[in-house]
């Protein structure tokens, strides 16, 4: 009961944190808190704030919470502290599908009104199940693990290497895709939340119901299957949401790097519990920790911004750092 206690206790600070962050966030931008102030009686001051404001602090947090959760997902079906929601190669399709909807939209007015109707967005999630579905291919399944781990690393490599002879063959893409590739929340609406959001309920449902079967595999395959758990087809459906959930927010808000690695991170260093409970702690504290970059990159140069990506980069980066530093110090590593 007291990791049980411990969790709830966390799950509570966590909601109050994202809660703070959410009012937070609607008084950080180029005009300040005046534009909460002015709100009621200014119709550009609301417009700033719920158009704009409120929709990219939410967006943050239920992006996050998709990484966090996806993170937590991806490391305990691989048994990998180290792997994050991008190993499975949907990263590297993601940024070729933006590649090539970047492409073909200036080279024929066919393409254009394709691209039109698909989106940028459209076409990162659907470049991102791409690059799932061949890592799948490539790895004849999902019975190996360590099979599937290679075939997501070769994947992410060749895929990676398209997008660059993509940029490369059409230079004017180059700005886009970087944008892109460092991630950004400035355009997260409130269709975006929506759509995250119902991802984000159906990939807890699931895979918070499948928890005790990745507290099976922590203990080794052989051990997973004596208890009679159902490897092959639980660890599809595991795939199929790590993909679903990776590729949402990739789709929404970019490459952002370091949020699903390190929020299962922190978590396992706060509270000892199981997969259940951490799978839904780590979408808490992913949520938390990219609504806290966000604000934190509208308000470090204001009234310019930094790329939130690079934020989280430096930040999870050095976090990571000083864990191998601690557990080298303990003798863990």
């Amino acid at each position: 009961m007291s990791g049980a206690r411990h969790s709830l206790w966390l799950a509570g600070a966590l909601l109050l944190a994202g809660a703070l962050f959410l009012l937070l966030g609607a008084g950080v931008g180029s005009t300040g808190v005046d534009s909460v102030w002015r709100a009621r009686t200014d119709p550009v001051a609301w417009q700033i704030l719920w158009d704009i404001r409120l929709p990219r602090t939410a967006g943050a947090w239920l992006a996050g919470g998709l990484l966090g959760l996806a993170g937590a997902l991806a490391q305990g079906l691989f048994r990998n502290p180290l792997a994050d929601p991008f190993l499975l190669g949907s990263a590297s399709g993601a940024a070729l599908g933006v590649a090539v909807a970047l492409t073909v939209f200036g080279s024929s007015a066919f393409a254009t009104a394709w691209v039109v109707r698909l989106g940028l967005t459209g076409a990162a999630f659907a470049g991102a199940v791409l690059g799932v579905l061949l890592t799948l291919l490539l790895a004849r399944g999902v019975q190996q693990t360590l099979r599937l781990l290679l075939a997501g690393v070769i994947v992410g490599v060749v895929l990676g290497a398209a997008r660059d002879l993509l940029t490369a063959a059409a230079p004017d893409t180059l700005q886009a895709m970087q944008g892109f590739m460092l991630g950004s929340t400035g355009f997260v609406g409130w269709t975006a939340c929506g759509v995250m959001g119902i991802v984000l309920g159906l990939s807890l449902v699931v895979s918070v119901g499948l928890g005790r079967v990745l507290d099976g595999l922590a203990l080794g395959e052989s051990t997973a299957i004596s208890l009679g758990l159902p490897l092959a087809g639980v660890r599809l459906v595991l795939v199929g949401t790590l993909a679903l959930a990776t590729g949402a927010a990739v789709a929404q808000t970019g490459l952002i790097a370091f949020v699903g690695l390190a929020a299962p991170h922190l978590v396992r260093a706060i509270v000892k519990t199981t997969h259940a409970r951490l799978l839904a702690l780590s979408a808490l504290m992913g949520g938390v920790l990219l609504m806290g970059a966000d604000i934190g990159a509208r308000w470090l140069v204001a009234p310019q911004e930094l790329p939130v990506g690079v934020l989280t980069a430096v930040l999870g980066g050095g976090y990571l750092l000083w864990l191998m530093h601690r557990r080298r110090v303990g003798g863990g590593l």
